[in-house]
């Protein structure tokens, strides 16, 4: 098995460490890819750190991973050398099941994570802070020309955590669409709710971010560091796409919903909140969550980016920053994504 240079964690409190690591050989059906950006998500520190549970070690995070193809197998049809592609959060699936055959490859109880998950030949996989992976071509996504890699990693998991809310719940011209928190995940359905149509508001606690917001293309900016702004603004959103983690209380926000609109979580609060039903049923109000979504729908928001023009907007650091980065990503410091540059590895 080939080995390959990584930058792992070897311990729920350690700091990175360049590794190598071995990645399986090159099967009939596989893309080898020479990554050259790996996005650094907020999964990636929740897992390397343990707060998911226990994780073997050593680990290589990353799952918003972009690269041109380095070698591809012999029965591959989809992918040739010197192709720009991506990875995303899942790298195998059943391909059998009714959620696979429906584009829902993320809800195959045989899923294969791109890192800290056991794939079908029985070893662990490893994320994208590495030089290479080997992924069949079917979990392969094709960044366009028009998308530069950098600025397309974070798309592998930021984008499409935003892109499929979205495009399920219809937004687009007359829909009144609101952003909740301005991060990672915030900035990217700022920009695909404007493309997409919609009148976007986003609300955040700071004047700052609010000024941030209307430069990424939101039309208007709401602060709650003014209480009076959940009651001035009651019943004025068809659509809110929650992206914070932090607690809130949940009846303020459902009650800027009219009368029959949903708000959609996409971030994943550390701890459980109350939630007064009252303030769901009294507007036919409805509260969900939206998870990643499929390969087909993920190749539908790249493609859409791309005819748009736009990427995440992103900060590039070498391997040698990662530690850095994590912490600075904990403490709400980057606008909107670190990337790391994998040829510093």
């Amino acid at each position: 098995m080939p080995s390959v240079a990584s930058y792992a964690l070897h311990a729920v409190d350690g700091s990175f460490e360049r590794t190598m690591i071995e990645r399986r050989e090159v099967g009939p059906h596989d893309v080898n890819i020479e990554i050259h950006y790996a996005g650094i998500c907020h999964s990636d520190i929740h897992t390397g750190r343990g707060e998911w549970g226990t994780v073997p070690y050593p680990q290589v995070t990353g799952h918003e991973i972009a690269g041109i193809v380095e070698s591809v197998g012999s029965e591959v049809t989809k992918y040739a050398v010197g192709d720009r592609v991506g990875v995303g959060c899942l790298v195998d699936s059943c391909r059998e099941c009714d959620q696979c055959k429906a584009g829902n490859e993320m809800f195959c109880k045989k899923s294969v994570g791109t890192y800290n998950d056991t794939d079908r030949y029985g070893s662990q996989t490893q994320g994208g802070y590495s030089s290479h992976i080997v992924v069949d071509e079917n979990y392969v996504l094709r960044i366009p020309e028009a998308l530069a890699l950098d600025v397309a990693a974070p798309l592998l998991c930021a984008g499409i955590t935003l892109y499929s809310p979205l495009a399920r719940w219809q937004a687009g011209p007359g829909k009144r669409v609101a952003v909740a928190g301005l991060g990672g995940l915030g900035h990217m359905g700022v920009k695909i709710a404007v493309a997409m149509g919609a009148d976007v508001t986003v609300i955040t606690r700071s004047e700052a971010k609010a000024q941030d917001a209307l430069r990424l293309g939101a039309h208007h900016a709401l602060v709650t560091e003014n209480p009076d702004v959940f009651k001035t603004n009651a019943n004025s959103f068809d659509l809110i796409l929650n992206s914070i983690s932090a607690s809130i209380n949940l009846a303020d926000y459902l009650r800027l919903l009219d009368n029959c609109g949903t708000m959609v979580y996409v971030g994943a609060p550390e701890h459980p909140m109350p939630l007064d039903i009252g303030s769901l049923i009294m507007g036919n109000r409805g509260l969900a969550g939206s998870n990643i979504g499929g390969i087909r729908e993920t190749q539908e928001m790249l493609d859409f980016c791309a005819t748009h023009g736009f990427g995440s907007d992103i900060e590039v650091i070498s391997a040698q920053q990662i530690d850095d980065a994590w912490n600075r990503v904990v403490a709400g410091d980057v606008r909107y994504r670190f990337v790391i540059d994998n040829s510093t590895i």
